[in-house]
């Protein structure tokens, strides 16, 4: 009987000192097992301070009235501020809209742009794309709008599908008129046109 008490103790002497080591053992087996066994991810200082600069802000609208009272808002999927310039804003994929107070409106899609808060200017860049409610659909490289007084201007050479014809011009200006009734469109600079009659049917 003493034999059996001391055979009993020993095994719960032992069994305090061999579970909880079999316990460790199992934890740095399950450790071990459950790190990546894949390259390590490395991100260099230079890439993190890329990614601190790039301050972007996802889909903005910036929106405001001109002098006339039209009421202009541009959209774009992200935009980000230009180096030296904190009161410039880099825009991608814009749509911009301007409706008047005569019930006309434009509609402007482009590639990129720049969106200057202080001059209360935006440029739009790439393939420039107008349109206006009276039926007008032009195509230009850049536009610029003023958008304190709604003025836009093509910075170059621009081609139009108009209700009549076909045009191109080295320049077109687009803006409310002195009294405020309607838009009114001008074609400079070298302009062509290819007069599509109505049909009289």
């Amino acid at each position: 009987m003493v034999v059996a008490d001391n055979l009993h103790s020993k095994l719960v002497g032992w069994s305090k000192i061999i579970l909880p080591l079999a316990a460790l053992a199992l934890l740095s087996v399950l450790f071990m097992f459950a790190r990546d066994t894949g390259p390590p991810s490395e991100i260099s200082f230079a890439e993190i301070e890329a990614m601190a600069r790039d301050q972007r802000i996802s889909a903005p609208r910036f929106s405001g009235v001109t002098e006339d009272g039209a009421v202009v808002a541009i959209s774009a999927k992200s935009a980000k501020p230009v180096i030296g310039q904190p009161e410039t804003f880099s825009i991608d994929r814009v749509v911009a809209r301007m409706d008047n107070p005569d019930g006309s409106s434009v509609d402007i899609t482009a590639t990129s742009g720049e969106l200057n808060g202080l001059a209360n200017r935006a440029r739009f860049y790439g393939l420039a794309r107008m349109e206006t409610s009276s039926g007008y659909q032009m195509e230009t490289n850049a536009l610029t709008a003023e958008l304190d007084t709604g003025i836009i201007t093509s910075d170059g050479v621009i081609e139009i599908h108009a209700p009549f014809g076909e045009l191109t011009a080295g320049q077109v200006t687009l803006q409310v008129t002195a009294d405020a009734v309607g838009q009114q469109i001008l074609f400079t600079q070298g302009v062509r046109l290819i007069y599509h009659p109505q049909d009289q049917r």
